[in-house]
């Protein structure tokens, strides 16, 4: 018999998530039947969406994510013993899945990848969900052009730092921002952003207004409040938002109060629109294939914050919260 370890939400989170909001829960596995496989997670995600759909789910739920697992037994010759997979299963150390039970989101289940050499890691990282949220938000919805100016928040996070390169990439100039100078020397001199500042310590409106004289065409927002008012209030007519998350809001028991938008979005003719990554699902392959040819190249530069030890779980995800993370946040298992 395998036994499991998993993390349990036992209570809604009041502000910032509490140790005891959780109950590791450690069960004996059945053997499996035909169509399941039997997975051990080598990496687990952290993330802030699973702070904000917090109470989506009744209490008790195991508590969701992306893992990349290796496969120990399968009844699934899709999925060969030996071989990796991406799933939603979350914080657990082993689990039974069967692929073909679509009747819950924590069954999806892919290949991982074909990385080409790159870290196992990355499958839940640039070549994973927060990958392919920065390549269809801002390719899809800001459609930036060749000499545009792109403004990303959250900008050393996992989706932000990938969103800068793309843009990069593309052909735009650059800003972002970002919570700490250490930070903010990793965008400018390691990923190339044309400037970068630290929201705590500038006046955003006249950081923006010297570094952008000519205005903002595209806005990636991570992070909403009124930072993101203020971007917003500075962009050039017809510009385009792609509204990712509000992190800076998610531990607050009240929604807080920011400028308002609408002047800016009537006069300017502005497009915002806010989505979830699921959307392009059935071409998150087409994303997976780009980011790792830039990758490759090394047009495309991705850093990792690790976390060691499945026990150190919640640390990782409140330091992740709390910005304590240079790129994406992972727990190696």
């Amino acid at each position: 018999m395998v036994k499991q370890r998993k993390y349990v939400v036992k209570k809604y989170f009041q502000g910032v998530p509490k140790r005891d909001d959780f109950e590791v829960v450690e069960t004996e596995l059945p053997p499996i039947t035909n169509g399941e496989i039997l997975v051990k997670a080598e990496w687990l995600s952290v993330d802030p969406y699973q702070r904000a759909y917090n109470t989506r789910n009744p209490v008790p739920y195991d508590q969701f994510g992306y893992q990349v697992a290796v496969v120990l037994e399968s009844k699934d010759p899709r999925y060969p013993e030996g071989s990796r997979i991406v799933s939603h299963r979350g914080w657990c150390d082993h689990s039974i899945i069967n692929a073909n039970d679509s009747s819950s989101p924590m069954n999806r289940i892919y290949k991982l990848p074909d990385l080409k050499g790159l870290p196992n890691s990355l499958g839940i990282g640039t070549v994973g969900m927060p990958g392919a949220t920065a390549y269809f938000g801002l390719l899809e919805l800001c459609q930036p052009k060749e000499g545009e100016t792109v403004v990303v928040t959250g900008a050393a996070g996992a989706v932000g730092s990938i969103v800068g390169q793309i843009a990069k990439i593309k052909g735009c100039k650059v800003i972002g921002f970002a919570g700490s100078d250490d930070k903010i020397e990793w965008l400018e001199k390691e990923l190339g952003f044309d400037k970068a500042f630290n929201y705590k310590t500038v006046d955003i409106v006249k950081a923006l207004k010297e570094a952008a004289p000519q205005g903002v065409d595209c806005y990636f927002d991570n992070v909403g409040g009124e930072i993101s008012s203020s971007i917003i209030s500075l962009m050039n007519t017809y510009g385009r938002v792609a509204v990712c998350g509000s992190i800076s809001a998610y531990n607050d028991a009240t929604w807080p109060k920011a400028t308002i938008l609408q002047p800016s979005l009537v006069f300017k003719e502005l497009k915002v629109e806010g989505f979830l990554v699921p959307r392009w699902i059935s071409r998150w392959g087409e994303a997976f294939a780009d980011l790792v040819k830039w990758s490759k190249s090394g047009q495309l530069k991705s850093r990792e914050h690790v976390t060691e030890g499945f026990d150190n779980v919640y640390d990782a995800f409140i330091g992740m919260l709390a910005g304590d993370n240079t790129g994406k946040a992972v727990v190696k298992v």
